[in-house]
């Protein structure tokens, strides 16, 4: 499991998460004042420099408005 956050399933999920905050039409502020923190923490997770965990990605999910189970659903066909 170690190298997860280079791997391709990460890269997915990292460019599913920046899909829906676009498709939302949020910046990297927007959703970093909706998750109480700092737009470097969004940056961060965007462009590969930060791991999303599971708890992570719920709060992404609820701050950007997607379900988290399509990111799953995403990540499981790419297997």
């Amino acid at each position: 499991m170690s190298g997860t956050l280079r791997s391709p399933l990460h890269e997915a999920l990292r460019r599913f998460v920046i899909e829906r905050r676009k498709k939302a039409k949020l910046r990297q502020v927007d959703v970093a004042k909706r998750l109480d923190r700092y737009q470097s923490y969004v940056t961060n997770i965007e462009t590969g420099q930060r791991r999303i965990d599971v708890v992570e990605l719920i709060h992404l999910a609820e701050a950007i408005g997607f379900d988290p189970k399509d990111a799953i659903t995403v990540l499981l066909k790419k297997r």
